[in-house]
């Protein structure tokens, strides 16, 4: 038997209605708890890529006049965040630098909201030979042989040196941490390239890694591995042996240990670790077509004229003003410095320098 019309039409509704009350609690429950609590702006200190994205680590080690540098670094890092990883900077200072870099990391933290955040922490040796450990090369570049105990929480981290410098998305090197064997703790660039003008081949008094060495001014870090192998343990006793006989430090025991356990090493491409010794007698560097992705200016050649593409590149990153046009302000300067270098032996890797550059910035970052 048909019902009447309006009977059914009312039945409709209803219906309708239940639906609609159904979807609406389904939404209310599956959205992110953060969304229902803050309906406006989160408050002060909430960020909200906490709460779905996993922390890119990256530890600096600053002693001495190197803030600024490190500074530079840092911005870089910022800069060239392509895919808007979320970045956290651990920085170990010396007392009495912990505030100037707080100032002007909150500031960029306000200018890039929720793309990163920092934390300043207090440098730690060990204790029976503390003054040893931190003037073992550079004053306190030793502080991060001792990471896996210092940071126990963290899982993986990027270190580079003060005088590095970011040409590409942090993403780019990330990536080798996904290409470790079983065995793999730690990926390194080498130190050279070339046997006639290597340094470990030719000088060095203790054992390293291969055939060349490797440069530890970048460096990939599984620190839960690390621990797993008692990392620290072996540190000390090749400091121990080979403190007499080591020049470069850090770098030197940290060759040491991996010519012992060569397994656990992962190389990457010259192009993650780009040195002046790449190119100011020869280009020796074979870089694949994405050109130079981490730039390193060892030995004060940010500072210096001996090679000017390196100082060109600090300066244009140093002027740039984070949250201003990335494209004008920081690229177009940049070409046109290394323009007028193409004379000098490095100058001739302009092109290079500028092929990441140009893809990453020209194309996401025209109005930053």
């Amino acid at each position: 038997m048909l019902l009447p019309k309006p009977k059914m039409h009312h039945l409709h509704m209803c219906l309708l209605c239940l639906i609609a009350l159904a979807i609406l609690s389904y939404f209310v429950h599956q959205r992110p708890s953060w969304v229902s609590e803050f309906k406006e702006a989160p408050p002060e200190g909430f960020n909200q890529v906490q709460s779905w994205k996993t922390p890119l680590y990256i530890v600096v080690v600053c002693c001495g006049q190197r803030v600024q540098e490190t500074l530079v670094m840092i911005k870089s890092a910022i800069l060239f965040n392509y895919d808007q990883e979320y970045l956290k900077f651990v920085i170990f200072t010396e007392d009495g630098k912990g505030e100037e870099f707080r100032e002007k990391l909150t500031d960029w933290r306000d200018i890039k909201p929720f793309t990163f955040d920092f934390e300043i922490l207090p440098l730690k040796f060990p204790t029976n030979n503390e003054v040893e450990w931190k003037n073992l090369f550079k004053p306190c570049a030793a502080q991060r042989l001792f990471l896996p105990s210092l940071l126990t929480k963290v899982d993986s981290l990027l270190y580079v040196d003060t005088d590095i410098l970011f040409l590409s998305p942090i993403s780019d090197i990330w990536q080798y941490f996904k290409k470790f064997n079983e065995s793999q703790i730690s990926a390194l660039t080498p130190e050279h390239e070339n046997e006639n003008i290597g340094w470990y081949n030719r000088f060095a008094r203790h054992p390293f890694y291969g055939r060349l060495g490797v440069n530890s001014g970048v460096m990939l870090m599984n620190l839960t591995r690390m621990r797993e192998m008692k990392w620290e343990q072996h540190i000390l006793s090749i400091h121990k042996e080979y403190k007499l006989r080591i020049i470069w430090g850090d770098q030197d025991i940290i060759n040491i240990l991996f010519y012992y356990h060569p397994d656990k090493l992962y190389i990457m491409p010259c192009e993650y670790n780009y040195r002046p010794d790449h190119c100011m007698y020869m280009s020796i560097c074979n870089m694949t077509h994405a050109g130079v992705k981490l730039i390193h200016g060892n030995r004060g050649y940010f500072h210096s004229d001996r090679q000017p593409l390196f100082r060109s590149i600090f300066e244009a990153m140093e002027n740039y003003q984070l949250g201003s046009n990335a494209n004008t302000q920081f690229l177009m300067p940049l070409r046109e410095a290394l323009s007028s270098e193409t004379a000098s032996t490095c100058g001739k890797i302009s092109n290079e320098v500028l092929k990441g550059a140009n893809k990453v910035l020209s194309n996401r970052y025209m109005d930053v």
